[in-house]
């Protein structure tokens, strides 16, 4: 380990640690799986032609990926807090 790996803490097992709170870490997590299923309906509606589910599916895809990306910054700015 070298002087830069200071900053992470490990658990006993070895295992990084990272805080976050578990607000965050179930955005993230409910998140990823919204988007799985955004996926899906905005490509069923291009196949199928339904413009205004794929635009829905898209513009809810933007606004979930802007939700991860603030919890992850949440997550990333806390110096101290609950191991998540």
């Amino acid at each position: 380990m070298t002087e830069d790996d200071d900053w992470e803490q490990r658990s006993a097992t070895g295992k990084p640690m990272v805080p976050a709170t578990p607000r965050d870490v179930v955005h993230i997590l409910v998140g990823a799986f919204m988007l799985i299923f955004l996926f899906a309906f905005a490509f069923l509606g291009i196949v199928a032609g339904a413009w205004v589910m794929t635009g829905i599916a898209v513009i809810l895809g933007v606004v979930v990926g802007v939700d991860i990306a603030l919890a992850v910054r949440r997550q990333k700015e806390r110096g101290t807090g609950e191991a998540g």
